[in-house]
């Protein structure tokens, strides 16, 4: 396997001390090997102050990107004192372009670049001071240079830093949008992960309500009525059966390779919720109205896994009572309503399978704190704008009304 070339970079630091020594060399050499102009002095007087100058603004560059002001400002008065003392003309301009790139590149943007032009201005009048009385008056062209150049420095240096903050902020955004999509996903996956702990709270809770229901009349029973405890097997059996078969149902569209959906159980099978309920010992009535329209599958869904788990409530918390279960079609909305009249003791209604339910409650607590179950029911109706509330009834027992507003059903994800 072949390994990718890797390009070789130096450091920051280490390009701009390369930079400042070899500037400062162009600078020096460049100007003692040009013949000296008439009038002007050699840069070995005054003890070599001219060599010193440009050496000065050469090696300045070494920190320019940390220090970017104060490399111009060391440039352009090294450039000051080289010509108002009157040194001969050279390429000591080099170090002075260079700082004044860096300044507006790597400066802070406007203040940078005034300090540019008010420092170019400056230089420029004392460009031209200094070559007033300069002889032939053509050869004052070098400050014009001088100046253009400068200027063009500048602006090749904004330029670079505009185009390095505009990439910045390009980067930032994508990855804001990366975020942005991962918080969506991440969204996305808790969503749905609520949507089946829901399904599998109503699968099990109710499955697993009348299961111990008809197992503690079994336990009664086996030894007085060993007939009847044989239909309570029966009824766990089929019971357990259709739980099993839900939980793989829902199950199964975490294994599926496209993520495909499965029926969602509705109103249809209110029957045979009812039946359910009547073999745990509830007397339980429906009232269904008439639907003159198809209910969105979203409703349905939710309208069926409230009643479930109202009856469930009843089944492990009150125990054989009368339940009425309403379903009332509006134009806008259905009206769904579980009441029940509320325990009853053993000398009640007198049935033996039903007492045995009262006793069985005894022994398995059926008195206990309610789980999530109302809350998962509001929960579903928040997610189609409806609303529910539950509480105890005037004459004792207990409500549940749920109003589902009759949305589309691409509108809501059930």
């Amino acid at each position: 396997m072949r390994r990718r070339a890797v390009p070789f970079r130096l450091p920051a630091l280490a390009q701009d001390v390369l930079l400042g020594l070899f500037v400062a060399v162009m600078q020096v050499q460049g100007t003692l090997a040009k013949p000296p102009e008439p009038g002007s002095r050699a840069v070995s007087d005054l003890g070599h102050l001219g060599v010193v100058l440009l050496i000065v603004s050469g090696l300045a560059l070494t920190v320019r990107r940390r220090w970017p002001m104060p490399v111009f400002v060391t440039a352009a008065l090294s450039s000051l004192a080289y010509f108002a003392i009157g040194f001969t003309d050279g390429p000591g301009w080099i170090g002075l372009f260079v700082a004044l790139y860096t300044l507006t590149a790597y400066g802070d943007g406007r203040r940078s670049l005034l300090i540019a032009y008010g420092g170019i201005a400056v230089l420029a009048t004392g460009w031209l001071v200094a070559a007033a009385d300069i002889e032939p008056a053509a050869a004052v062209g070098w400050v014009f240079f001088r100046i253009a150049a400068s200027v063009m420095a500048a602006a090749l240096g904004e330029s670079v830093r505009s185009r390095r903050v505009i990439a910045a902020e390009a980067q930032e955004r994508a990855r804001q949008a990366e975020r942005t999509r991962e918080e969506e996903a991440r969204s996305r996956v808790d969503a749905e992960r609520l949507r089946i702990a829901r399904e599998v709270h109503d699968t099990v809770a109710h499955a697993i309500a009348i299961i111990n229901v008809q197992a503690g009349v079994t336990a009664y029973l086996l030894d007085k009525r060993p007939e009847r405890a044989r239909d309570a097997l029966v009824i766990i059996e089929q019971t357990s059966a259709q739980a099993l078969h839900e939980m793989r149902a829902i199950l199964g569209v975490l294994r599926s390779p496209d993520n495909g959906r499965v029926p969602h159980p509705g109103l249809d099978q209110i029957n045979d919720l009812a039946a359910m309920a009547r073999e745990a010992g509830l007397d339980i009535k429906v009232e269904v109205g008439s639907s003159a329209t198809p209910l969105p599958s979203a409703v349905d869904t939710t309208a069926y896994r409230i009643l479930q788990e109202a009856i469930t409530n009843v089944i492990r918390h009150v125990g054989p009572t009368r339940v009425t279960v309403a379903l009332d079609y509006g134009t806008d909305a259905l009206e769904v309503r579980v009441a029940n009249e509320g325990g009853r003791d053993a000398s009640g209604d007198g049935a033996s399978v039903p007492d045995a339910l009262v006793k069985q409650r005894a022994v398995t607590g059926g008195s206990a704190e309610p789980g999530r179950g109302i809350l998962g029911m509001r929960e579903r109706c928040g997610l189609l704008g409806g609303e529910l509330t539950a509480g105890p009834r005037p004459r004792g027992g207990f409500e549940v009304r749920a109003r589902l507003p009759l949305v589309p059903a691409a509108a809501v994800r059930p």
